[in-house]
């Protein structure tokens, strides 16, 4: 079946001058089941083996885990090889990014990173991967940039040829085909003290729903509807997203109620550089999951590929036990709860284009070639300078096979300090088999949600 498969999109790629108009060619895909993963990564190891060989990731939870459960540590006995401080990073300052470098320098000594071996846990479901094959075939960025066709499921480029197609891999990477879960975010003080907001996350992923054709999705990649919880005064506030795959022939919509109008408003400016809500300026919209929405505001560069020492396996800071005050601290996270690893990334340089306005005018992106998740970010100033630095930290999760973010946050350098998202230890484990419907995800449905 997958020889008549190849030999049908051969035919519909090349036709019979054997021109190629869309994608990488089948050798070149080919690729993807000898050197180089489903999903694109280098199969092997590097030189010196600190990052070891691929061999499938992590597909299941450990023995003590049950379904329903929040995910456990599978590496409870991993203990740090050795911890980078501002005295000692200068012996690694290759394996760093300029992001990381500036944390250790600004708030040493206690913002250290510890590191652990490499484990390349990344994995997702079969069908999955074949969709990467068959995406690498036939995916193309639309002429703009702003959207991409001939795709589903997951990722468009397991060969990316630009940074617009890393940057498109990250947006439509696989996260499951629905999810529910919630969690908290904060904007501490300087001084370290915090009033967490919490929220109810809803996911409905069009693009990624198994058996799926493009024709069926109308445009969309995700509807997300988030319902604020608490505190009592931004209570009751609803958020409706639906993002689109083409946002020129259609730009995101969105929505939001507040208890104090009483209305299900549109909002046209929930995206760009407009300031996340709840995040006392500290996040742009677009930095919300990294960063998402249009890429038409920047040109991309494709740096290449480097070796750095990034966040990965973050269990210690998913695990229950864990408290939002056990987190957070004046400047940054408490460090002793991280985990950094040894990883390839892609580099990605973002340059604002002439004319366009946007609080960054440049941005650098380091993308996880195991599963296409942006593990860190800087964001420089309109001088030119260093001005936050965003880091995902990230684990697997076990009852769908999916790579994706338990906490990030961004750190304000100027104003010394930071927003984070993602403290969901107090709550139920997120339930990507929730069984939604498309049509729960409507503005009526919301409307009517919010007068309940």
């Amino acid at each position: 079946m997958r020889s008549q498969f190849v030999a049908c999109v051969a035919v519909l790629l090349f036709g019979a001058s054997g021109q190629v108009l869309s994608g990488v060619s089948i050798a070149e895909a080919e690729r993807l089941k000898k050197d180089l993963t489903p999903v694109g990564a280098e199969r092997g190891a590097n030189a010196s083996g600190s990052i070891p060989k691929w061999t499938g990731g992590l597909l299941e939870g450990p023995a003590n885990w049950r379904k329903g459960q929040i995910e456990k540590d599978p590496f409870p006995e991993d203990e740090a090889m050795f911890v980078i401080t501002a005295n000692n990073m200068h012996l690694y300052e290759d394996k760093l990014s300029a992001g990381s470098i500036q944390m250790l320098s600004q708030y040493g000594p206690n913002f250290f990173m510890p590191v652990y071996q490499t484990r390349r846990t990344a994995a997702f479901p079969e069908h999955v991967y074949d969709k990467y094959y068959e995406n690498a075939l036939s995916a193309e960025v639309l002429e703009n940039g702003n959207g991409v066709r001939n795709t589903i499921m997951t990722s468009p480029f397991p060969i990316p040829k630009s940074g617009l197609e890393v940057m498109w891999n990250h947006i439509l990477r696989y996260r499951g085909e629905e999810v529910s879960f919630r969690s908290a975010s904060a904007t501490p003080q300087v001084d370290g003290s915090f009033n967490p907001v919490v929220n109810q996350y809803d996911y409905y992923f069009a693009y990624s729903k198994k058996d799926t054709e493009l024709a069926d999705i109308d445009n969309k990649i995700f509807y997300l509807k988030t319902d604020t919880i608490s505190p009592s005064t931004l209570a009751g506030t609803i958020t409706l997203v639906h993002e689109t795959l083409d946002q020129v022939r259609s730009p995101r919509l969105a929505w939001r109620y507040d208890s104090g109008s009483r209305r299900l408003r549109r909002s046209p400016n929930l995206a760009y550089e407009t300031d996340l809500p709840n995040s006392s300026s500290l996040r742009s919209v677009d930095q919300k999951d990294m960063y998402n929405g249009a890429p038409n505001q920047y040109d991309w560069e494709l740096k290449g590929k480097r070796e750095l020492f990034v966040p990965y396996n973050a269990y210690k800071l998913h695990e229950p036990s864990v408290q939002p005050g056990d987190v957070i601290r004046a400047g940054h996270i408490n460090q002793e709860l991280t985990r950094y690893e040894l990883h390839r990334v892609w580099v990605v340089e973002a340059t604002r284009r002439t004319g366009i306005k946007h609080i960054y005018d440049r941005r650098v992106f380091y993308v996880d070639e195991d599963s296409w998740q942006i593990l860190m970010s800087e964001e420089y100033d309109n001088a030119g300078n260093l001005w936050r630095v965003s880091e995902a930290h990230n684990i697997s999760y076990y009852q769908e096979p999916v790579f994706w973010t338990t906490m990030e946050m961004t750190y304000d350098l100027k104003a010394k300090r930071y927003y984070i998202d993602g403290l969901d230890n107090n709550y139920p484990a997120y339930d990507f088999d929730p069984g939604f419907r498309g049509n729960e995800f409507s503005a009526s449905s919301a409307r009517r949600a919010a007068r309940r």
